[in-house]
């Protein structure tokens, strides 16, 4: 590495500024009541009998409230008898074990204490169907024997697909109920055909288990609820179509649109399944999406706490450092890859030293004409993104822009001993 350091001595960051950028911004007010009413409409909680065990399927993903969302949901079963428990619907993640993914639940604040219910996590599957091709329709076996299922997600544009359906309550039964061996069986193919799978797969599913109604909820861009509503199991494909088009209104986004340099501060499954939302960085995994920034460098500083070692998109970026190729737990991120057949997101990039050299070899590659102009902009993640850090090339961009407000003067970076961050 001191070889790196000398090469790299040279190279002078960008002073940066911290700037406001500011996207509609409407939420539910009181959640909890709210969530509440739509247990009272028509084809929802009358759904619920008394006596019936009911299986509330939480995934991985960053939903905003989600411990709220579970415990008002477990709540409205129990006040009509139903007997909940919690399954864990996350495909492949937590390493594809029963404890891995009820530890992610447990780090998301999903727990029996939490939520006022049990946890039951199992990675056994029952085959319900098959698909004309073959492929096998496997559902989560806790869930299946339950006497009713309902599921809770967010509805969001996917990372590595564009269709009708993304991301939303049919992923969630398809894949996130499949476990891994359903999550793999829907993946065959590849993504080119993921979104006519989803929607096969759980049309299947829908019409052969038990499920009562999904809860949905669509964020806006500050990582807020903006909207939930519990969607009859009948109408669950359909609607996740039109909350798709609202989603997509709410998403934020870098109001900057090319830059020399991108700096993510955090990567995580919690985050995004790819660590981070391309939609965000413009940093596909497939040629089926596209859209966002044109950025020439790209580095991730650290991992997420939440994601326990599970790197998936970090291949994504050009450079990144030793911290997070030593928390890396490859097991858990090989097996996203190993289970949606797309392997570019696992592969390692130069990994640095430090924050610093990560940051300088970035700079150093960006190709910019005069470095000292450099448009850096650095995000704690790609879900936070109502404050960021601009490189002073940008403030005259900024000062023009409506929805940005700059929020102080240009400042150096601040660095440990180490050259890592501080703060």
């Amino acid at each position: 590495m001191e070889v790196l350091q000398a090469l790299l001595a040279d190279i002078v960051l960008p002073k940066m500024v911290r700037v406001r950028q500011e996207f509609p911004g409407t939420r539910v007010g009181d959640l909890a009541a709210r969530l509440s009413e739509e247990f009272e409409k028509p084809g929802i909680g009358e759904r619920i009998k008394p006596g019936q065990k009911i299986a509330v399927a939480v995934g991985s993903r960053g939903v905003a409230d989600i411990v709220m969302i579970t415990r008002v949901a477990v709540a409205q079963i129990k006040r009509r008898g139903g007997i909940p428990f919690i399954v864990p619907a996350m495909g492949s993640h937590g390493g594809a074990t029963a404890a891995g993914q009820q530890e992610i639940l447990a780090n998301l604040g999903v727990t029996e204490a939490a939520v006022g219910c049990p946890i039951r996590s199992s990675m056994e599957v029952v085959e319900v169907g098959r698909l004309d091709n073959g492929l096998p329709v496997l559902m989560d076996r806790l869930a299946y024997e339950a006497e009713g299922i309902v599921v809770i997600n967010r509805v969001k544009p996917h990372t590595a697909f564009r269709a009708p359906v993304e991301s939303g309550l049919s992923k969630m039964i398809t894949i996130g109920l499949g476990k891994q061996k359903g999550a793999d069986s829907c993946h065959a193919y590849s993504f080119k055909y993921m979104y006519e799978f989803i929607v096969k797969m759980a049309q299947i599913k829908i019409a052969r288990t038990p499920i009562l109604f999904g809860i949905a909820t669509v964020e806006n861009a500050y990582d807020q609820v903006a909207l939930v509503e519990a969607v009859p199991a009948e109408d669950i494909i359909e609607r996740d179509a039109e909350l798709l088009t609202i989603a997509k209104k709410n998403m934020p986004s870098i109001l900057f649109a090319d830059m020399d340099v991108l700096i993510v501060d955090y990567l995580g499954k919690n985050i995004s399944g790819d660590g981070m939302d391309p939609n965000i960085t413009g940093r596909y995994p497939t040629p089926y999406a596209s859209g966002g920034p044109a950025i020439n460098k790209l580095v991730v500083l650290n991992l997420t706490s939440e994601t326990h070692g599970n790197a998936n998109g970090i291949g994504a970026a050009d450079f990144t450092t030793d911290k997070v190729e030593q928390a890396m737990d490859r097991v858990a991120t090989y097996m996203n890859g190993l289970t949606s057949t797309v392997v570019s997101p696992l592969r390692l990039p130069a990994v640095m030293g430090s924050d610093k050299q990560a940051m300088q070899a970035a700079l150093k590659t960006c190709n910019a004409f005069d470095r000292t102009k450099a448009r850096v902009v650095r995000i704690r993640d790609t879900l936070h993104l109502g404050e960021i850090m601009i490189s002073e090339a940008l403030l005259s961009e900024a000062r023009n822009l409506d929805h940005v407000t700059i929020l102080g003067s240009a400042a150096d970076w601040c660095f440990d001993e180490k050259e890592n961050l501080m703060g």
